[in-house]
């Protein structure tokens, strides 16, 4: 069976989610330290899983503008390219939503929590705009 992954970009951490492609419910995978080895780590993940699209969560500005951290996930996920097709998904506000969503489990979370349930919204935001993958 194979997957799709969803990954939330930035420069300390990546959230990543998962789905199959058949059943299409997105959940959180895990949390990776962006350092020297985390492409491999990646490609660890699409081998592993059997990734056949990553999706990216774009950020932009209030304004829909490209940012400074637009531009940083657009250089790191071209650098994924050789190991699966990649697609961008726009990631407004999804740290908070992740975020505001954990504080109202009133469990114990991190940063890395958030990381990868915003990844999962990206996810599912995906699936839901995209019927025919």
């Amino acid at each position: 069976m194979s997957s799709i992954l969803g990954l939330d970009v930035g420069e300390k951490r990546i959230g990543a989610a998962l789905a199959n492609t058949i059943a299409r419910i997105a959940s959180p995978y895990l949390t990776l330290a962006n350092t020297d080895t985390v492409l491999d780590d990646i490609r660890g993940i699409i081998e592993r899983e059997s990734v056949e699209l990553v999706v990216v969560g774009l950020p932009r500005n209030l304004s829909g503008e490209d940012t400074d951290q637009t531009r940083y996930c657009r250089q790191f996920a071209a650098q994924l390219e050789s190991f699966a097709p990649i697609v961008f998904q726009d990631e407004a506000l999804t740290s908070r939503k992740a975020e505001a969503e954990l504080k109202a489990r009133r469990k114990p979370y991190d940063k890395e929590d958030i990381d990868s349930l915003a990844a999962t919204y990206i996810l599912e935001d995906y699936l839901t705009t995209q019927r025919n993958f």
